[in-house]
């Protein structure tokens, strides 16, 4: 049976402003386990595009803003999961950049019930109006401009979606660094269900 999850992530900029996936992440990224990945873009290297295919072939791609190389990628996608009609964008087309108002009209405008978009590389999930909104961050935790206070460095983020009818799980890697540089990866979930919203997690 093909696997039902699929793999989110977007905002790589390698080798520009990160060496690789962190090797955390990679361990966790292994082929069979995926069904189709959802790369919201700047996916600057054709190491980690041949990887990406390795984990699932089935590799959705829209263009980023330094995406220069791959001039015919589309700016946006829709893909279909049970009942979902999901998009996903890069974000810089989304004027405000991460506007929340700006971004609904997107989401109606592409008649989806879930709209992903990258840009700002920083995780971000939330509902209005009854559409699920998420940006995945950056896998890489690469450096963006304007998203981060003074001294905060950006968090190396990814999502995997399990979609079963109306009902999305979704997942949240984040690779966070403690207090005496130890990495470790922190998982999150988070439950929409598109006739009613998000689900309150279980206590």
């Amino acid at each position: 049976m093909t696997s039902r999850l699929v793999l989110v992530l977007g905002d790589l900029f390698i080798p520009d402003r990160a060496p690789d996936i962190p090797a955390k992440f990679k361990k966790l990224l292994v082929p069979g386990k995926i069904g189709q990945i959802l790369c919201l873009g700047n996916l600057t290297d054709n190491t980690t595009y041949d990887f990406l295919r390795g984990i699932a072939p089935d590799l959705q791609i829209v263009k980023g803003d330094f995406d220069v190389e791959a001039p015919n990628l589309p700016p946006s996608k829709v893909v279909t999961h049970g009942s979902l009609r999901i998009g996903f964008t890069h974000g810089h087309t989304i004027i405000p950049p991460g506007d929340q108002d700006a971004l609904l009209i997107s989401a109606r405008h592409m008649d989806v019930d879930v709209l992903l978009w990258g840009g700002t590389h920083r995780f971000e999930a939330y509902e209005v109006e009854g559409k699920f909104f998420v940006n995945p961050g950056s896998a890489t935790g690469a450096m963006g401009t304007g998203w981060w206070g003074e001294g905060e460095d950006p968090v190396p983020s990814f999502c995997l979606m399990d979609v079963q009818g109306d009902v999305m799980q979704l997942y949240v890697y984040l690779l966070k660094t403690d207090a005496n540089g130890v990495e470790n990866v922190n998982v999150e979930k988070i439950s929409f269900r598109k006739s009613s919203g998000l689900v309150p997690a279980a206590s």
